[in-house]
């Protein structure tokens, strides 16, 4: 029985090495979220049992939950380098399946159709607004500049303000919106399923998206020209390491050791 308790031990620590090195390996990327495993342990036990005769049979993996707490932000400059101070993921919908997605990585670009797009073609979703600059609906919808406006004037470029209005500017002087940046949020986020990327999707465990515009309730506001970095703390990560290193290292003695106290049991009786 020992054997199958420390095996467990070893497939526990070789998944917590797994989480830390990717952990580690996106230290440097744009909007990564790091990730933290649970363990429980696992005991052998009845209704009928003495309960100071129960005995453990070892761990198992609980959960490997995700930490979405903000990271460093990093100034950039680029207009459409958007960081979310505060709650809140960036939608995206990719123009191929039609699927939906959600980020807190806003390396955002134009494409030559005018659509706001991250490296991979999904396009920003924003919140349609009036004349006045005011959100008419919580539906979102494509992020797309005219590239020309009713007077017939080339688009120029676009900035985005605080509070995640897109604004197109043209050759005569004049700007339009094109709409307020589309945030996300949901009940339960740990729920989200990982897709790579830095995208993730909703689940019947995190439940569904509800949207609203920047700085509405629990929603921050939008920095341009920023970037928010990986939110992994390298040296609370190294700790982490050595940590699941000796855990292996000791899972993998009690084998031995146990390998041993079975050859001596063998050798006795022969």
């Amino acid at each position: 029985m020992s054997f199958y308790t420390s095996l467990n031990g070893l497939k526990n620590a070789q998944t917590e090495l797994s989480v830390i090195a990717n952990n580690l390996a996106n230290a440097e990327t744009t909007g990564f979220k790091k990730s933290r495993i649970n363990f429980s342990d696992i005991v052998s036990s009845s209704a009928s049992t003495n309960p100071k005769l129960v005995k453990g049979l070892g761990s198992a993996v609980q959960s490997i939950d995700q930490n979405f707490s903000l990271g460093p932000v990093q100034q950039t400059g680029a207009a459409l380098d958007l960081a979310i101070d505060g709650e809140g993921f960036f939608t995206k919908v990719s123009p191929v399946s039609g699927k939906t997605f959600y980020t807190r990585n806003g390396n955002f670009s134009l494409d030559g159709g005018g659509y706001i797009t991250d490296s991979s073609g999904d396009r920003l979703q924003v919140l349609p607004v009036d004349a006045a600059n005011t959100v008419t609906s919580l539906t979102p919808q494509d992020a797309i500049a005219p590239l020309t406006n009713g007077a017939g004037s080339d688009f120029i470029g676009v900035t985005v303000t605080n509070d995640g209005s897109i604004m197109a500017s043209y050759a005569d002087g004049t700007t339009q919106s094109i709409g307020k940046v589309a945030l996300g949020a949901f009940v339960a986020p740990g729920g989200l399923l990982q897709l790579g990327n830095q995208d993730w999707a909703s689940t019947g465990l995190s439940g569904a998206a509800t949207y609203n515009q920047p700085g509405a309730a629990r929603f921050g506001n939008i920095m341009s020209g920023s970037l928010e970095q990986s939110n992994v703390d390298i040296a609370e990560e190294m700790v982490g390491l050595i940590t699941a290193q000796r855990y292996f290292q000791a899972n993998a003695k009690a084998i031995d050791t146990a390998t041993q106290l079975s050859q001596t049991v063998i050798n006795l009786r022969t």
